[in-house]
């Protein structure tokens, strides 16, 4: 399978909520269209910058189908799927492929039950065994307890060529050198974090599912792009421009602190989130908002 269309910067959207809690699908749109018209990569709704967990199924889907709609083919759209049920996970991922305009699934490891390797393999079978659409699988031991061990991922890719990558967010450029060395460069590897793109990249990463690319399209799209061309050293000025705000964003948990920055900028209207999310601090408020003026914005 060709990887190719995922290589670049996907944002982890937000999903955009009004005060009282309900989500705001025209505002969703709206970022959407700005998203791509600032020259965004590609589209991740409903991962954990879009808050999975407290979206109700209807809601899951109805996001899903906002972003398609509004990305209308103009860039590849991965739909969140994931969960540590592997039949809620199937059904999400069944109900998210049969939309034309979902490019593809990304896959959270199962959470908090901690399977086995074998139970991994399992699991992402199942889901695979579901679509046809390309699946990213997404590694993220600080949340699910567990990352995904490379020979999974590589039983996976031979039996499921179209399970055909990963986002990894365990922290360890060695990781990265491994998933590279074991599974070649037809296999897809994205940073799951912001601050690690430029090391993950040079150990053989192609891209990123970013935070901060919420309002930060173009730098971190040339960044990357720089990186693609093994131009390390032009990357790195912008790279070190952002490291304050890549770090600040997570000042608070995910994505309280990047809405409250997307309302600052005019992006969104409202910073709310759902409980257990709740909003910042006056003290960590104060701080994210020197560091987005520190940056330039």
């Amino acid at each position: 399978m060709n990887t190719t269309q995922f290589y670049g910067v996907h944002t982890a959207l937000v999903t955009p909520m009004h005060n009282d809690g309900s989500v705001a699908y025209d505002e969703l749109s709206a970022l959407v269209e700005k998203q791509v018209a600032e020259g965004i990569n590609g589209l991740v709704a409903v991962g954990t910058t879009g808050e999975s967990p407290t979206l109700d199924h209807d809601e899951h889907s109805q996001v899903i189908q906002t972003v398609a709609d509004a990305a209308a083919g103009k860039v590849p759209v991965l739909a969140g799927t994931g969960s540590n049920s592997t039949t809620e996970a199937v059904s999400l991922t069944k109900r998210a492929a049969a939309n034309d305009g979902v490019t593809g699934m990304l896959v959270v490891a199962p959470y908090y039950n901690k399977p086995s390797a074998e139970g991994l393999f399992r699991h992402f079978s199942a889901i695979a065994e579901s679509t046809e659409k390309p699946i990213i699988l997404y590694s993220i031991p600080g949340r699910c307890g567990i990352d995904i061990p490379v020979d999974v991922c590589a039983r996976l890719f031979e039996k499921y060529p179209h399970v055909c990558g990963i986002k990894e967010a365990g922290g360890a450029s060695s990781r990265v050198a491994a998933l590279a060395q074991k599974l070649g460069d037809d296999y897809l590897i994205l940073s799951g974090d912001d601050g690690l793109t430029l090391p993950f990249m040079s150990f053989g990463a192609k891209g990123v599912i970013s935070v901060a690319s919420n309002f930060v399209v173009k730098e971190l799209v040339e960044m990357v792009q720089l990186c693609l061309k093994n131009d390390f050293a032009a990357a790195d000025k912008i790279n070190r421009r952002f490291q304050p705000l890549f770090g600040d964003l997570f000042i608070q948990p995910n994505p309280v602190p990047c809405k409250v920055a997307m309302q600052k900028l005019g992006i969104i209207s409202s910073s709310a989130v759902r409980l257990p999310l709740c909003e910042m601090t006056a003290e960590t408020e104060a701080q994210l908002l020197a560091t987005l003026k520190e940056v330039g914005y």
